[in-house]
């Protein structure tokens, strides 16, 4: 069945997508939520002067609001309704995770099935609203604190500015919240990651530009942006092929007798990824370590004391910097698997339904193999993970390269892409064999 679907997947084709009208449909309401979210990025939040906004946003780029702004496809810098982007919701999201493995109460509810992911759901939205909230007014008050060289951003400062600010943005997030739902029910592919998508893909354009201009200018020699270029697509060749890796365990089902008939004995796999974590591990490293340097911008840049200590060791191209930006990636890397996978429960599952890997016994001892499995591929996943993240990270710190060369932007870019087009060929597989079946039907009622 496996080679089948396999070779099936391999013959799809444009005419195969033609014929597929619910597909075809699913896609253009993808295209059209993603072209209202990027309309969005360009409406302003009322009381903001733009061209103060610009000049100030360019003095603290090199901090985690330039990371920030490329996920959020640079509705930040423009301080649009989008601003917040959708990364309330998934910080809520991770909360969420981290309470369920924490909390027993969370856990069984986890475990109830689809209502108890619903609920689970639900407490999500209640916590993105009020981190939006909190969110939002930060940046209302670090906008009125901060100055550029013909004032401030903010045109009248005060109680109201704030308020509107706080509406504005956290309804820009609550709907980017619903439109991403909305994507996932009735388009293709998980809707919170073709927002992000969408956000980075819009501004590799502007990236392309901006290193052409520091060859134009003669910061960077023309050899070094070919060199560029073609690091990138080797890191994304890399990235789609340590992606695509993964752990095939072998489980077997033992033969079982109802009636004159044997049913089971068939073997299947138990695949592990190899990077379980994906991009959570680069987000939050990245995040935090960019923090004082943030801190330090708001401040205006006299920074003094053990902040101006910390961000002076901090800065980009530090060797400091580097050994803590690989270590919290690695942390990460294993603290976010171990949240998502549990090799008890898997093992449970297993023994539940009569499977066994063979040479294991069920139980206990299958679980301590799973996690000795996981553990070894989670090292290599943590370790490829670092790699990618910091190579592109030199370019970015001795050269200016823009972030959307970075490692954590075409790892986003890449794993959407690669599982937008697995989904597709689902659907396109369903099809096709809904085809076969009504095609038996009508062959049988012919015999």
């Amino acid at each position: 069945m496996a080679s089948a679907a396999e070779q099936l997947a391999a013959n799809i084709n444009f005419g195969a997508l033609a014929k597929a009208t619910e597909l075809k449909q699913r896609i253009w309401f993808t295209l059209g939520a993603l072209i209202v979210y990027r309309l969005g990025t360009y409406i302003p939040v009322p009381g903001i002067d733009p061209g103060q906004l610009a000049l100030i946003f360019a003095q603290h780029q090199g901090g985690v609001l330039g990371v920030f702004d490329m996920f959020a496809g640079g509705a930040l810098g423009r301080m649009t309704i989008f601003a917040l982007n959708i990364m309330p919701y998934i910080s809520a999201a991770i909360i969420m995770q981290l309470l369920t493995a924490v909390n027993p109460t969370l856990e069984q509810l986890k475990k109830e099935g689809e209502t108890g992911r619903k609920k689970i759901n639900q407490y999500t939205r209640y916590g993105t609203v009020v981190l939006a909230i909190f969110q939002s007014y930060g940046i209302a008050v670090g906008l009125e604190s901060m100055g550029g060289p013909g004032g401030s951003a903010v045109i009248d400062p005060g109680l109201y500015f704030r308020i509107t600010t706080v509406i504005t943005l956290t309804g820009g997030t609550i709907f980017l919240m619903w439109l991403g739902e909305q994507i996932t029910q009735r388009g293709v592919g998980n809707g919170i990651s073709l927002i992000i998508f969408a956000g980075i893909v819009a501004n590799l354009p502007f990236a392309l530009a901006s290193t052409l201009e520091l060859g134009r200018t003669g910061a960077l020699s023309t050899g070094f942006i070919l060199f560029i270029i073609l690091m990138a697509v080797v890191v994304i060749a890399f990235i789609v092929f340590m992606e695509r890796a993964q752990r095939r365990i072998l489980v077997q089902y033992p033969k079982r007798q109802v009636g004159n008939k044997m049913f089971g004995g068939e073997a299947s796999h138990l695949p592990l990824k190899l990077n379980p974590a994906g991009v959570i591990p680069p987000i939050f490293a990245s995040s935090l370590l960019l923090m004082p340097l943030t801190v330090a911008g708001f401040s205006g840049g006299q920074a003094t004391g053990w902040l101006g200590t910390v961000t002076a060791y901090l800065g980009h191209g530090q060797p400091l910097y580097m050994a803590l930006y690989v270590g919290l990636i690695i942390f990460f890397a294993f603290f976010y698997t171990a949240i998502v996978f549990n090799p008890a429960d898997t093992a449970e599952n297993l023994k539940k339904h009569g499977g066994f890997i063979p040479g294991i016994r069920p139980g206990k001892n299958t679980a301590d193999y799973l996690n000795h499995v996981l553990m070894r591929l989670v090292t290599v996943g943590s370790l490829y993970l670092g790699l990618v993240c910091l190579l592109p990270e030199l370019l970015i710190s001795q050269y200016s390269v823009p972030f959307y060369f970075g490692g954590t932007s075409l790892l986003i870019v890449v794993s959407v892409t690669m599982d937008t087009v697995a989904q597709i060929h689902s659907h396109l597989l369903a099809h096709q064999y809904e085809g076969l079946v009504k095609k038996a039907k009508l062959r049988g009622r012919r015999g």
